[in-house]
């Protein structure tokens, strides 16, 4: 494998001596999948940014809605989360190589060209491609999430310079139990067993079954998930390969811009929907630990990982176990669901966004006659009404039909708001005191130093910018209509508990006997 070193120290002007990490990422050609994802975008900017002089990256892409490859591989860049990268690095395209392959094909759906190109030149894999439609069908789940990691870790035992594998699991993959260790558990069901099982059912059958398998576990995702580490656990004894399992992934906390986010997923919807005046409750356990995590956090610690994982299999070679990464809250820096809920209607009411149909009024209800009561009358009685109004001026209704896929969101999360998990994160945080100081610096990822605050403030912010697509700069006329809004809710109370003692006037003096004089 010959790499240019004189061509990529001029291309990036390295002048320093480069850390252990960088070092480590220094001339090696790295494959990822799900490098369009979330997360994958993070990952190469980070790359790009921080790790100068690294060969290739090699990116795993299928072709979607008539789009080949390089026409995605240059989608990605457009978003402007990339436009410090591009600064930076104004060469960076002829170091991204685009791989047409499938998760939902048997073998990725690779020619045997590029097949062959990734085992001779690969040295570090990230595997983060996955479904995490929390209700995807299971025969889909089990391609992508199980069979397609089986796929990656068979071409990887081919790889004739392989140094690190890092597999990107979910800290709910055993969310049946109370206490999650860094650890292997026992699958659902063998993953053998399960992927035999998914190939010959047909779809009917299957997902009739579906609730019977799942059993313990809340949904398609994390119990796909689940099977997927039983995959790594039996195929990746003797590969340089480790599991990494992060918590909720929400927004950027300072790298490469503060509060970047392009997804609604998870507590993002919530708050969503709380800032545009949508949703208004939410059964949740406002005493529970919110394990939320930044993704550029996440990411260093995954670049971290691959650099852990290589020291290890360097030293230890075969029979070892395999490193178990939990990259989640820690104890000494915890958020609760309920801080993190006042927290962020701070910043609600801060940063109001012109996109609010309605003034800002969300709690959480652990109670659940509390919660229902609250749907009924603060999201159904509106929603009628206002569908009413649309009908009868000639509009097509549209509020009630939003409510109901809102719901079916929030019956999905409840589960995990109404849930605490304890985490052993003992192997993040030996990592993090393995790094050297300039690293550590480089690839911060030391949740127990997390600004709460400062990190919340930023999220909302890139909510309101990224998501609903409304500039900061509007937030003056945006407070303007705040305070309309604010007053129209006032109003709207008054009304109501107007309503409300007039009604209970009414049967009172209904039962109350009549005096009558003759």
């Amino acid at each position: 494998m010959y790499i240019n070193t004189m061509k990529i120290l001029n291309e990036y002007n390295i002048e320093e001596e480069l850390t252990p990490l960088q070092n480590f990422y220094y001339g090696a050609n790295i494959l990822i999948t799900g490098g369009t994802g979330f997360l994958g975008k993070i990952l190469l900017n980070k790359l790009f940014t921080s790790c100068p002089g690294f060969g290739n990256i090699f990116l795993l892409i299928r072709n979607k809605k008539s789009k080949d490859v390089h026409t995605r591989v240059e989608e990605i860049f457009d978003d402007p989360i990339f436009n410090i990268m591009k600064k930076k690095n104004p060469k960076f395209r002829h170091r991204i190589q685009g791989i047409s392959g499938d998760c939902m094909v048997p073998g990725l759906g690779l020619t045997l060209t590029d097949r062959q190109m990734l085992i001779d030149r690969v040295n570090i894999v990230f595997h983060m491609a996955a479904t995490v439609r929390f209700d995807e069908k299971l025969k889909i789940a089990m391609q992508i999430n199980v069979q397609a990691c089986k796929d990656i870790i068979e071409i990887c035992s081919e790889m004739k310079y392989l140094k690190s594998i890092v597999h990107i699991s979910t800290a709910y993959t055993q969310c049946p139990l109370n206490k999650i260790e860094e650890k292997f558990y026992e699958p659902p069901i063998d993953s053998g067993n399960m992927m035999l099982l998914t190939e010959y059912t047909s779809d009917k059958l299957l997902d009739t079954i579906t609730p019977i398998l799942l059993d313990k576990w809340p949904n398609t995702y994390t119990f796909t998930k689940a099977i997927a580490e039983d995959v790594i656990n039996q195929y990746g004894k003797s590969l340089p390969v480790g599991m990494f399992r992060p918590g909720i992934v929400i927004s950027t906390y300072r790298d490469p811009v503060c509060g970047w986010i392009d997804n609604f997923y998870g507590p993002t919807g919530v708050i969503a929907g709380a800032g545009t005046g949508i949703i208004r409750t939410l059964r949740c356990d406002p005493n529970s630990a919110a394990n939320m995590v930044p993704v550029d956090l996440c990411v260093n610690s995954i670049i971290a990982s691959a650099w852990d994982i290589a020291q290890r299999y360097s030293t230890i070679k075969m029979n070892q176990d395999i490193p178990v990464y939990n990259f989640c809250t820690s104890k000494d820096n915890e958020m609760t669901w309920g801080n993190f809920t006042s927290k962020t209607t701070k910043y609600g009411l801060m940063y109001p966004t012109l996109k609010a149909i309605w003034y800002l009024c969300y709690s959480n209800n652990p109670n659940w006659l509390k919660h229902m009561i609250s749907v009924l009358f603060l999201h159904y009685v509106p929603a009628i009404i206002f569908d009413t109004v649309c009908v009868c001026i000639g509009k097509k209704p549209r509020l009630l039909n939003t409510y109901k896929k809102i719901h079916r969101f929030m019956h999905v999360i409840e589960y995990f708001s109404m849930r605490q998990w304890e985490y052993n994160i003992e192997n993040v945080t030996n990592l993090w005191d393995k790094l050297d100081e300039k690293d550590k610096e480089i690839f911060f990822f030391d949740m127990s130093q997390l600004n709460w605050d400062l990190f919340l403030q930023h999220y909302f912010r890139g909510i309101r910018q990224y998501l609903l697509h409304d500039p900061l700069e509007t937030i003056p006329q945006a407070l303007i209509r705040w305070h309309r809004l604010y007053w129209l809710h006032q109003c709207v109370k008054c009304i109501i508990i107007g309503i409300l003692i007039k009604v209970c006037w009414a049967i009172l003096s209904s039962l109350l006997p009549i005096n009558r004089s003759y």
